[in-house]
């Protein structure tokens, strides 16, 4: 515990529950107030408050990796130039953030060189399969300095991912094959949240990445990913997603994934999820879900609108073709018409997960980007682009 509370870390795993705990843990042991190891512990954990003219509030986390690759994705695939100054220092950013040291996922996964990166500004030991494959399609879009320097990341980050897909062809987050669901039941388990089960939305994120940088369709991760998908779809036609609210979440990045992979998008199965996500929308076009479908799938698609669940839905379904359906238009207009005249979005709703039926996450960007995104993919697939071109091609 002290080992990861210290250099290279903002604090125990950088999220409140292991922040806080670790603070307890330390005053029981004897540690005083002004031990250094706990005023780094307890000047990380200040780091999450949130003191304004609203209230007081306590952040779970902090998320710029993940924002800052989203955002380069749509401003890149809405046409900002790949030589734009703000493109090329975020890139720089992120380069900068890439994991180098072996950290606990070692346990699990023998796989020899160190890559990846994680959520937070630093939290070395433990970088996530999530983050790095966005990272890279985000890094894919923005010219490199160093054409060679970008080759090497993009070899190391790849097989570092590929080494995370676990027995069952899916990936998980943060390591492989912790699938053993009776220790959900042990006393200490921190809200039935010791697993880190493969998951749909991170098994076809993957595959959209491996599709942009052309990697083999045929190799055999990707067939097994591909079994994976079928084996999880719902009846209804749609997947479960893990780190987004929800299912429209998971149904979106599948069709995504398995369109940038090269998938024939008109295959049964594949409508299906197509047809699920058209039977949800709204009666003002939009698309809405809450946090509720976790505790009963019931409730799934059924919701208030919201500009980054429209945006995925919108996408998941532009992904199939036929541009001209009616719920694509209408998803369209709702994006339009609720835009305000600065250019946001507003979105009061909480769209993020971070553990299932324990706590979610509000990014405050999702609002943002990934309208801008949903927009800018409807154009590329009308002017006959799948996605904006990649400097990174794989020799997989």
């Amino acid at each position: 515990m002290l080992e990861r509370i210290g250099e290279g870390s903002d604090g125990l795993a950088t999220v409140f529950p292991a922040m806080l705990n670790c603070l307890i843990a330390l005053r029981a042991l004897g540690y005083s107030k002004k031990n250094p190891v706990y005023v780094k512990a307890e000047k990380d954990f200040a780091g999450l408050f949130v003191d304004d003219s609203e209230d007081f509030r306590i952040q779970p986390c902090f998320s710029p990796v993940w924002d800052t690759a989203i955002n380069i994705i749509a401003l890149a695939e809405s046409g900002a130039s790949p030589e734009h100054p703000a493109l090329q220092k975020a890139a720089e950013w992120l380069v900068k953030k890439e994991v180098r040291m072996r950290g606990d996922w070692t346990v699990n996964n023998p796989h020899p060189e160190a890559s990846g990166w994680a959520f937070e500004y630093d939290n070395v030991y433990y970088p996530d399969t999530d983050d790095t494959a966005m990272v890279l399609m985000a890094l894919r879009l923005v010219r490199p300095q160093d054409r060679h320097s970008l080759d090497e990341l993009f070899r190391r980050a790849i097989g570092w991912q590929l080494s995370f897909q676990c027995k069952d062809g899916g990936w998980a987050a943060f390591d492989k094959n912790v699938t053993t669901q009776w220790l959900e039941d042990v006393p200490f388990a921190d809200h039935n949240a010791i697993l880190d089960p493969t998951c749909s939305d991170l098994t076809a994120r993957t595959l959209e990445l491996f599709g942009y940088i052309d990697f083999d369709p045929n190799h055999p991760s990707v067939r097994h990913a591909l079994k994976y998908l079928i084996e999880t779809q719902e009846d209804d036609g749609s997947w479960y997603g893990r780190w987004g609210v929800n299912y429209t979440y998971g149904t979106w990045q599948v069709l995504r994934g398995l369109r940038a992979i090269g998938q024939d998008m008109t295959q049964d199965w594949i409508l299906r999820g197509r047809d699920w996500l058209e039977s949800c929308q709204n009666d003002d076009g939009g698309w809405g879900e809450t946090c509720a479908t976790y505790e009963n799938p019931a409730t799934k698609g059924i919701g208030e609108s919201t500009a980054s669940q429209t945006a995925w839905a919108l996408m998941g379904i532009c992904a199939c073709g036929d541009l001209d359906r009616p719920s694509i238009q209408r998803g369209l207009r709702y994006l339009l018409s609720s835009q305000q005249s600065d250019g946001s979005w507003e979105e009061p709703q909480t769209t993020g997960t971070g553990f299932p039926g324990v706590f979610y996450l509000k990014y405050d960007m999702y609002r943002q980007n990934f309208p801008l995104l949903a927009l800018a993919t409807y154009v590329n697939y009308r002017r006959g682009l799948g996605h904006q071109p990649s400097f990174y091609r794989s020799n997989s």
